[in-house]
Parts: C-alpha cells; sequence; structure tokens
C-alpha cells in the first residue's frame, strides 16, 4: 500500500468519524449513516489494498525479488 492511499484511507476514515458524531450530536440519522458508510468504505479499500500488497510480495517471492 502506498504512503498516499494509507493518507487517503485515514483522511476518509477520521471524515467518516466526524460525520458519524456529528450526525449523533445533531440528532440527524442520515448525517450519522453517511460516517459510517465512510469508514466502511475505508476499512474495504484498506482491506484491498492489503491484499495486493501481499500478492505483491508472494509474486516477488516466487520471481526471487
Amino acid at each position: 500500500m502506498g504512503i498516499g492511499d494509507k493518507i487517503s484511507n485515514k483522511a476518509q476514515e477520521l471524515a467518516g468519524k466526524a460525520k458519524e458524531s456529528a450526525g449523533a450530536a445533531k440528532g440527524d440519522d442520515e448525517l450519522k449513516s453517511e460516517g459510517k458508510a465512510d469508514q466502511a468504505e475505508s476499512s474495504v479499500k484498506k482491506g484491498a489494498e492489503k491484499a495486493k500488497d501481499k500478492a505483491n510480495e508472494i509474486a516477488d517471492k516466487a520471481t526471487g525479488n
């Protein structure tokens, strides 16, 4: 996972947490749900990047790099 991807995913996660908190404070269920969705999307991206990194690691070992 590139550093840019890590930063982007973390920013999305933090923004989602902020939205969720703001929605809870305002009693805005839609904003709260958007925040949870942003956090979930960040987690999915993080998982995909980890899988990609692992696949590259395995490929490097197989080719002797």
